[in-house]
C-alpha cells in the first residue's frame, strides 16, 4: 500500500517559472522529462523508494508513488545508459556479516517502478553514499559507521558482483566525540573518471584513489590524501563542471572548501575556507549536510540543517573561489540533501525531519532561489536524483 501523501501548492507567480536558465553542463532529455527518485529512511510512514515524474519546461510534477521497497535506501544514484538504479540499505548488518548493502534495480522509464536484481555487501557498516563510475562498470561507495570504501562490479543486466575493492580507514580526528575513528562520508570520481576522492568526517581528509578498470581496484595516489582543518569533519564534494576547481562540504564546521584541481596528477590544493552561515548566527545544534554545483558552473549550493536553509554562493570563474549571495530558508527542518535538475532551473531540497521536499525556481542570473510554492509529502526524504526520462 501506498504510504505517500502528494500535497502540491501553486504560486500565483507561474510565469515566474518560465523564465529563461543557463545552458546545462550535461545533456537534458530531449522532451525536458525526468523521473525523480527519492531516497529515504523507512519506517511508519515510509516503504524506500519513490518517484515523480517531472517537465522542467513548466516545472510540472506527476506523483508516481512507491517506486520499489527496501530498507533505508538513505542514498540513491543512478547508472549512466539511464536503466538502473542503485541505492545503499544504511544498516550496520547484512548476511551475517558487519556491513550493510547496495541493492541494483532496473529502471522501467514509462512508469517509474523498479525492479530489484539483487543486493550486495557493501563492505562496511551504515553505507551512506552511493555513486557510479561514469564508464557504468562499478559502484562505488562510502560506509560511515566503520569508516571504509568499497567498489562493485556493475554485471551485463546490471546487478552487481561482490566487492573488487574495500579500503579501509584508520585514524582519528580533532574531536574526541565526532572524530574518534574514520567515517566515509562521500566518493565521488574525477571527471575523466581516473580518481576516486572519498571525504571521511572522521580523519579530516580527502583520499583520492586510482580506480583500475579492469580490475576494480582502489590504490591510493600519491599524494593520497588532502588536509582541511581539523575538525572540519568533511562530508559531500562536488567537482566544477570545467574540471579545474572542486568543494567540500564540512559537517562539524559549517563551511565549504574550495580547492584547485590537478586533473592529470588527482591533486586537490586548497584555495579557501568559507562559511555557509551568516556572520551573526550563533545559534548551537547545526551541522551542514550536501553541496552541489550549478550545471553552468557560476553557483554552488550547500544545505545548513539547524538552521534549515541553503546558502548559495558565486563562483569566480577564473579562481574558483566563493562570494556568499544568500541563505535561503528551506520551509522545513533538517534539509539533508538536494536535488539540482539537469537544466538547472529547480532546487528540490528535502527536509528530512518535516517529512517534505520544497521546490525552488534558480534564477539563472544571479543563482538566486525563490520558492515555486510547490511541496511535497514524502516521509524522512534523505536523497534527489533525476533521470532522463526518454
Amino acid at each position: 500500500m501506498e504510504r505517500m501523501n502528494t500535497r502540491r501548492h501553486f504560486s500565483l507567480l507561474v510565469a515566474a517559472w518560465l523564465l529563461p536558465v543557463a545552458g546545462p553542463a550535461q545533456k537534458p532529455a530531449s522532451k525536458g522529462e525526468y523521473l525523480v527518485y527519492i531516497g529515504t529512511y523507512t519506517g511508519s510512514k515510509s516503504q524506500g523508494i519513490y518517484a515523480y515524474r517531472f517537465q522542467a519546461s513548466t516545472g510540472q510534477l506527476t506523483p508516481l508513488g512507491l517506486a520499489a521497497e527496501t530498507v533505508n535506501p538513505s542514498f540513491v544514484n543512478a547508472h549512466p545508459n539511464r536503466q538502473y538504479l542503485y541505492s545503499v540499505s544504511e544498516i550496520a548488518n547484512f548476511g551475517g556479516q558487519k556491513a550493510g548493502a547496495v541493492s541494483a534495480f532496473r529502471i522501467d522509464r514509462q512508469t517509474g517502478k523498479l525492479t530489484f536484481l539483487n543486493k550486495v555487501a557493501s563492505g562496511g557498516g551504515g553505507p551512506c553514499y552511493v555513486v557510479v563510475d561514469r564508464a557504468g562498470k562499478y559502484v562505488l561507495v562510502a560506509n560511515y559507521n566503520t569508516g571504509s570504501v568499497a567498489a562493485m562490479p556493475v554485471k551485463n543486466d546490471g546487478s552487481l558482483g561482490e566487492a573488487s575493492a574495500i579500503v579501509q580507514h584508520a585514524g582519528s580526528g580533532a574531536d574526541p566525540k565526532r572524530q574518534q575513528g574514520p567515517h566515509a562520508h562521500s566518493i565521488n570520481m574525477s571527471p575523466d573518471n581516473r580518481f576516486a576522492i572519498a571525504a571521511d568526517l572522521g580523519l579530516d581528509k580527502l583520499f583520492v584513489y586510482r580506480l583500475d578498470q579492469a580490475k576494480g581496484t582502489l590504490t591510493p595516489n600519491d599524494p593520497p590524501f588532502t588536509k582541511v582543518n581539523p575538525g572540519a569533519g568533511p562530508r559531500h564534494f562536488a567537482f566544477h563542471p570545467g574540471g579545474k576547481f572542486a568543494y567540500v562540504i564540512n559537517e562539524m564546521q559549517l563551511t565549504v572548501t574550495a580547492f584547485s584541481y590537478d586533473g592529470a596528477g588527482g591533486v586537490l590544493k586548497e584555495l579557501q575556507t568559507i562559511s555557509t552561515l551568516p556572520k551573526d548566527f550563533t545559534s548551537t545544534n547545526n551541522s551542514t549536510a550536501e553541496v552541489q554545483v550549478h550545471p553552468s558552473g557560476k553557483f554552488l549550493y550547500g544545505s545548513n540543517r539547524g538552521h534549515n536553509s541553503i546558502a548559495v554562493f558565486a563562483i569566480d570563474a577564473a579562481k574558483g573561489t566563493l562570494t556568499p549571495i544568500e541563505q535561503v530558508p528551506t520551509q522545513g527542518k533538517t534539509p539533508r540533501n538536494f536535488g539540482i535538475d539537469p537544466t538547472g532551473a529547480y532546487l528540490f531540497a528535502a527536509n528530512q525531519q518535516s517529512d517534505t521536499i520544497v521546490i525552488f525556481r534558480i534564477d539563472a542570473k544571479t543563482g538566486r532561489l525563490t520558492p515555486t510554492g510547490q511541496v511535497l509529502e514524502v516521509a524522512s526524504p534523505v536523497c534527489v536524483k533525476f533521470v532522463a526520462a526518454d
